[in-house]
């Protein structure tokens, strides 16, 4: 069903202190714009008659000293509703409805004439809100020195919070008040697993989570981050101020912008129940629909990977030789000697595809398979690896044939090193080889510093990069998992083959004691909302030390891995660790053989940002239902109300739990499970360990 109903218009030439208000379908969530008595835009927005944010200045200050913030007048103002049903090519739910009532006001500036439209969506779970440069005369191009929209919040907020940077976005998650951010972000910058650049003295990353003290719970970040940075939030811990910080480029210039073009909304998602939080559809529902024609060839993937044991200390390598001399494109590699330790071999690959085959995963990421892993500095070198040339023990064609016989896809690997310029100039041929060898998925990484040197990876440069990469790689039918690329913002509904990214604190910083029991209780509150994450779950085993010399033991139970596959939702899972210790635990790694990648429908039982989540969901075109409860360092008791299943019929539900003794570390490894019939009037109670979890299958 689609509606669009234009409700009215009018025009009022030479406002100043006329305010308009919307309100959502629901009338729960109230806008009020107006201009204040200087001729500046301003907003607030309550929820049930409660304030979330109170009034707040929009506006820009350009390059060198041009307002956009002040001395408007109101030319004209509209009002629209619209009400759509839409079909994702893959995602939490099988349709999305998109209902919200429209506000566009455009506004003159009386001193110069200049122009700017400012348009309202308010949905039944919160805002969204960009601003438009209409083409004129007197503005064409221009540099935007600063963006001055406000979220002035109500209180001193609890609030879960990484450091802004820009560069990276793998801070463990802070959970504190807003006043206490400035005693702390200088301690939690110098986290020593996390590669920084310069940013704001106290400002934080979106999305950004917050609960107010009256129990509202508010979430702030941004969709459709399109030809402009990304946006981190200056923090005022006197008067719980938030205005923006775009990520500027090492001149400082914020963005390079013409008339004719939007920024990326900037979203405040609001409810009383935290449960309404994650199943939020606003950034999707704000970003454009699909723009490829033919999705035929974007598919969900499960898939395992030569990976993990590059971190755990298991002796593999990323480089075929130790010669630190290589010149990309000069050496000769058949004459350099092998380290011994290289990890994408032939045979070591082969085996992989055969335990994926064995067990029904779609494909094996390979990583280190190409060329220049011996000098990876990208800030010192300008082209670091190739893209089209393998190591010499590692046989494209023979893989390409022995994969394809075994029903098997291999995930190619473009690590950069952030030297981006050597990569776009390689980006077609580097397509066109997977094409030519049977890749249809690509994981391309950006780690370190930016060359071109002047860029930051969450600056306007870089997320014209991203996309331009996405783009591309449509026109090749490839999927696309970015790593250490800026936070996502529902992009992947306009190009579904930008199937997840990384973007955040993974499974790889366990493997260095880098995350906490209640990191993943987190994450699906901020890092989640933008877009699903490459989190690559299912580790076994937990202490590594069993490996060497790596001391490092996993924050969560081995069930709570396999809840993960629930909880943290993407339609690309990896079962990350070693073959040898799915063999071990044969039974639990059922679940993961059998858990969905799509979703027909998604139900979220119990939410309470860092410290549990419960999501239920049932699998495309099946009736398969699968289950995943997470906590954070304490012990709790999920309530797992089953009635979203079909009435009047039972199914049998296999519950892995944590075993009576089980903790993350005290016996992680300890878990029962057992098979029990339910019906739609089930309710299960399930105790869940520190650090522990639930998963349940339910066929």
């Amino acid at each position: 069903m689609k509606k669009f109903i234009t409700s009215f218009l009018f025009i009022v030439v030479g406002a100043t202190l006329m305010a308009q208000s919307l309100k959502s379908p629901d009338n729960n969530i109230v806008l009020n714009f107006k201009l204040d008595g200087g001729g500046s835009p301003v907003y607030c927005l309550d929820y049930k008659g409660k304030a979330v944010v109170t009034e707040s200045k929009m506006g820009f200050r350009l390059n060198p000293t041009i307002s956009l913030s002040d001395n408007f007048e109101v030319v004209n103002s509209s009002f629209d509703t619209y009400n759509e049903t839409w079909t994702p090519v893959w995602g939490q739910y099988k349709t999305i409805r998109d209902h919200h009532n429209q506000m566009l006001v455009c506004l003159r500036q009386k001193s110069t004439g200049r122009l700017l439209n400012i348009r309202f969506r308010l949905f039944n779970d919160g805002l969204g809100f960009r601003y438009e440069f209409p083409v004129q005369d007197n503005l064409r191009h221009f540099i935007i020195k600063e963006e001055l929209t406000e979220f002035r919040l109500t209180g001193d907020d609890k609030a879960f919070w990484i450091p802004a940077d820009y560069d990276t976005n793998e801070f463990p998650v802070t959970t504190s008040r807003l006043s206490e951010i400035s005693g702390l972000i200088d301690h939690v910058r110098k986290e020593p697993l996390a590669a920084k650049a310069p940013a704001a003295n106290l400002a934080v990353q979106t999305p950004l989570m917050l609960k107010t003290p009256e129990g509202l719970y508010v979430n702030i970040h941004e969709a459709a981050l399109v030809n402009f940075p990304a946006m981190a939030l200056n923090v005022d811990d006197r008067t719980f101020c938030l205005s923006a910080h775009l990520t500027p480029d090492k001149n400082g210039n914020k963005g390079y912008i013409q008339t004719g073009s939007v920024t990326p909304w900037r979203t405040i998602v609001v409810s009383d129940d935290a449960r309404n939080i994650l199943a939020s559809n606003l950034i999707l529902n704000l970003n454009d629909p699909c723009v490829i024609k033919d999705t035929s060839w974007i598919k969900p993937t499960k898939y395992i990977g030569v990976w993990w044991e590059y971190f755990i200390g298991a002796g593999s390598t990323w480089a075929y030789s130790d010669n630190q001399d290589v010149i990309i494109g000069k050496t000769d590699y058949t004459k350099l000697k092998p380290n011994g330790h290289h990890g994408a071999n032939t045979a070591h690959v082969k085996e992989y595809i055969d335990f994926a085959a064995e067990n029904g995963f779609d494909a094996v990421l390979v990583e280190g398979w190409n060329e220049g892993w011996e000098d990876n500095s990208a800030y010192v070198k300008d082209q670091i690896y190739s893209f089209t040339k393998a190591y010499p023990d590692f046989d494209v064609q023979e893989l390409h044939r022995y994969a394809e016989a075994k029903g098997v896809k291999i995930i190619m690997h473009h690590e950069t090193t952030s030297s981006v310029i050597s990569y776009e100039r390689q980006l077609n041929d580097a397509f066109q080889f997977m094409v030519d060898n049977g890749y249809n998925a690509v994981k391309t990484g950006y780690v370190g510093p930016i060359i071109p040197r002047s860029e930051y990876h969450d600056g306007q440069w870089m997320v014209n990069h991203y996309n331009y990469v996405a783009q591309t790689a449509a026109k090749y039918k490839i999927m696309i998992d970015s790593h250490e690329a800026v936070r996502p913002t529902g992009l992947c509904r306009t190009y579904p083959n930008w199937l997840a990214q990384e973007s955040a604190r993974g499974t790889e910083f366990e493997s260095f004691n880098g995350n906490s029991p209640d990191h993943t209780t987190i994450l699906p509150f901020t890092r989640l909302m933008g877009g699903p994450m490459d989190y690559t779950p299912g580790i076994f085993q937990g202490d590594l030390s069993v490996y060497g010399n790596n001391k490092a033991k996993l924050s969560t139970t081995l069930v709570k891995q396999l809840a993960l596959y629930v909880t943290m939702y993407s339609p690309l899972q990896m079962a990350a660790d070693l073959p040898e210790n799915y063999k071990k635990f044969a039974d639990a790694f059922q679940f993961i053989k059998d858990v969905a990648v799509d979703w027909d429908d998604s139900y979220i039982l119990e939410a309470e940002p860092g410290d549990y989540v419960t999501i239920a969901r049932k699998a495309k075109g099946k009736l398969e239902w699968y289950i995943g409860g997470i906590t954070d360092e304490n012990s709790r008791v999920a309530t797992i109300d089953l009635s979203f299943l079909p009435k009047g019929k039972k199914y049998a539900a296999t519950i892995y739990a944590d075993g009576a003794d089980a903790g993350w570390n005290t016996h992680p490894q300890s878990y029962t499970i057992k098979k029990v019939m339910v019906t739609s009037q089930t309710k299960l109670k399930q105790k869940l360990a520190p650090g522990g979890g639930v998963a349940i299958s339910i066929k």
